[in-house]
C-alpha cells in the first residue's frame, strides 16, 4: 500500500483536478493542499476528482460491480475463456494473489486519498462558508463509499482519514477493526445531513444530497443490524420523497435506459458520460458489452450471466422477468433464441440493452447510470428494518414493500395482477423470507446481492443447498470476506495475519 498511496500524493489532486487544474511552475516532489488549494474553483475541482475514480473501470465500470456480481449466487460465468481471475472468483477459488481484488481494494484507497485531500485542503479557501462546509460533506461522503466497500468485502481495513503528507508512515499502518470503521462512516454521513443540499439543480443525482447521507446510513445500520436507526433513516427518505426528488418510476424498463438520464428512483448513481473516455480509465465502462452477448449484433463478450437456477426462479407473469432477462437477440439480422448462440446461455438484460446513443457498439463506454442505490431499495430497507425491530410487520411496512410490488404490476400493454400485494397477517418470518425475496427479484444483477448474503448469515446455505440458484459445495464461512491483497501486505506486513482461510 506504500506505493499507492505515494500515487495517491502525487496524482490525485492533479487526477482530480481535471477541469481546472493550477500549478506552480516549478515541480514539486509532493503535491499537498496547501500548495494546490488558492481558490474556490480548486476546491470545487478536487471533489469532481473523486468521480473519476468512482466513475472508473476499476470500480463501479467494471471491477467492482464485477467482483460484487460474481461473489453473488445470482450470476455466473458463460465465456469460460475469460481471464482466469474472474473464474477463481465465480468459483469461489481466489486468493491473495487475485488482480480483481487488488483493483478494488487499490480504487478504494484512491478516492478515499483524494477525499482526504479536498477535506484537508477546503478549509482553507477563502469561499461562502456554506459552500464549503457542502464541498467537505460531499468529500466525506464519498469517502464513508469506499469505506463501506471495502469493510464490507475485506472486514478489518486499515482506516486513514487524513491526508498523508509523508508516504514513510504507511508502513506504520495497521488494519482497523471494523466497528471502527463503521462509526466513521457514520459519522462523515451524520456530517453530510448537517451539511448537504437536499436536491442538486437539474435532477442531478449523481452526487450526494442529504436524502443520499440518510439513504447510506440506512444501508450501514442494516449491516450493522441496528434496525431502529435504519428504520429512522429510511423513514427519513421516505417521509420527504417529494423534497429530494424521489419516486419510483412508473416503468421498471426505464430504469434500464441509459439515454433517459437521472431519474427519479435514483437516489445515488455513478454517472457515466457515453463517448469520452479520460486517462487512468475514468468514465470507461464495460457493464453492457461483460453482460451482452458474444458474436450477437450487440458484439458482447458473454462474460457475466444468470445463475442457472435465476431465470426458472421468477415467475413467468412477472414482468420484471421480462425486463432483467435476455432470452433472444438479433444475430447478423435475424432474431435469434439463446439455444443458438455461441454460449447457449439466457443472458442479463438490465445494463446491455440500452447503454445510451453515445455508446460505442459493443456498449461501452455508455452512458448508463449505475445504480448505487434507489428508491425501491429505500421501501425495501425501511420494510424489513420495521419487521426485525418490532417482531414482526405493521402497516407500514406492509405499506413500503406493496408500492415495489404494486410498480412491478405496470408494464406497456396496461398493468398486471401479478405481484399481489402481500396478504396481512404474516409472522415475523414470514414477513421477512418475503422481503427477502422481494429484494432478491427487483435488484437482481445489481451488485446488491453478496451484501444481502453475508449480513443475512447464509452464504454458505445459498451456495450449498438442494436448491442452490448457483451450486458451490466448496464455499465455506471464510469467503464471507475477501483476502487482504498480497501485493498490499508485501509492502506493510502490518496488513497482517491475514484473514482467516486464506
Amino acid at each position: 500500500m506504500k506505493r499507492n498511496l505515494k500515487y495517491i500524493l502525487l496524482s490525485t489532486l492533479l487526477f482530480g483536478a481535471f477541469s481546472c487544474t493550477k500549478l506552480d511552475e516549478e515541480p514539486v516532489s509532493i503535491l499537498v493542499p496547501d500548495q494546490y488549494f488558492n481558490s474556490e474553483a480548486d476546491a470545487e475541482a478536487s471533489v469532481m476528482g473523486i468521480y473519476s475514480l468512482l466513475a472508473n473501470a476499476d470500480y463501479y465500470g467494471r471491477r467492482l460491480t464485477m467482483v460484487l456480481q460474481l461473489l453473488g449466487d445470482d450470476c455466473d460465468i458463460a465465456d469460460i475463456g475469460t481471464q482466469s481471475s474472474r473464474i477463481q472468483l465465480n468459483g469461489f477459488t481466489h486468493d491473495a494473489s487475485n488482480q480483481d481484488v487488488l483493483a478494488v481494494w487499490r480504487t478504494a484507497y484512491l478516492g478515499i486519498g483524494a477525499a482526504n485531500a479536498a477535506i484537508s485542503g477546503i478549509p482553507n479557501v477563502d469561499m461562502n462558508e456554506e459552500r464549503k462546509a457542502a464541498l467537505i460533506a460531499e468529500a466525506r461522503v464519498l469517502r464513508a463509499l469506499n469505506y463501506y466497500h471495502l469493510v464490507q468485502l475485506f472486514g478489518d481495513v486499515p482506516y486513514i482519514g487524513e491526508f498523508v503528507t509523508d508516504p514513510t508512515t504507511i508502513t506504520d499502518v495497521n488494519r482497523t477493526p471494523a466497528a471502527e470503521v463503521y462509526q466513521h462512516i457514520i459519522d462523515d454521513c451524520e456530517f453530510g445531513i448537517s451539511n448537504l443540499p437536499n436536491t442538486f439543480a437539474n435532477g442531478l443525482k449523481s452526487r450526494p444530497t442529504k436524502g443520499v447521507a440518510h439513504t447510506l446510513l440506512a444501508s450501514v445500520y442494516m449491516v450493522m443490524q441496528e434496525w431502529s436507526q435504519a428504520v429512522v433513516h429510511a423513514e427519513e427518505v421516505i417521509n420527504q420523497a417529494a423534497t429530494y426528488q424521489y419516486s419510483l418510476v412508473q416503468d421498471f424498463q426505464n430504469l434500464w435506459n441509459a439515454d433517459l438520464g437521472h431519474q427519479s428512483e435514483h437516489v445515488w448513481v455513478a454517472d457515466f458520460t457515453g463517448g469520452i473516455t479520460g486517462e487512468n480509465e475514468s468514465n470507461q465502462d464495460y457493464t453492457a458489452p461483460m453482460t451482452g452477448v458474444r458474436d450477437a449484433d450487440m458484439l458482447g463478450w458473454s462474460v457475466i450471466v444468470p445463475s442457472p437456477g435465476m431465470y426458472n426462479s421468477f415467475a413467468g407473469e412477472d414482468y420484471r422477468k421480462q425486463v432483467s432477462y435476455l432470452t433472444e437477440t438479433p444475430v447478423r439480422g435475424v432474431m435469434t433464441p439463446y439455444q443458438q448462440w455461441r454460449w447457449p446461455r439466457i443472458h442479463t438484460a438490465k445494463w446491455c440493452l440500452y447503454p445510451g446513443a453515445n455508446a460505442n457498439a459493443e456498449g461501452a463506454d455508455s452512458d448508463i447510470k449505475h445504480v448505487i442505490f434507489r428508491y425501491a431499495e429505500v421501501l425495501l430497507m425501511a420494510a424489513e428494518a420495521i419487521n426485525e425491530q418490532n417482531g414482526g410487520p405493521n402497516a407500514q411496512a406492509y405499506q413500503y414493500i406493496n408500492a415495489v410490488r404494486a410498480r412491478a404490476r405496470n408494464t406497456p400493454d396496461g398493468p398486471r395482477t401479478y405481484p399481489e400485494d402481500l396478504a396481512n397477517g404474516l409472522s415475523q418470518e414470514q414477513f421477512r423470507d418475503a422481503v427477502w425475496e422481494e429484494r432478491r427479484i427487483e435488484l437482481a444483477f445489481e451488485w446488491k446481492r453478496w451484501y444481502d448474503l453475508k449480513r443475512w448469515g447464509v452464504v454458505v446455505e445459498a451456495f450449498t443447498s438442494n436448491d442452490a440458484y448457483e451450486s458451490r459445495p466448496n464455499v465455506r464461512e471464510f469467503h464471507a470476506l475477501l483476502p487482504i491483497p498480497q501485493e498490499e501486505i508485501g509492502r506493510n506486513p502490518n496488513l497482517l495475519p491475514q484473514n482467516p482461510g486464506y
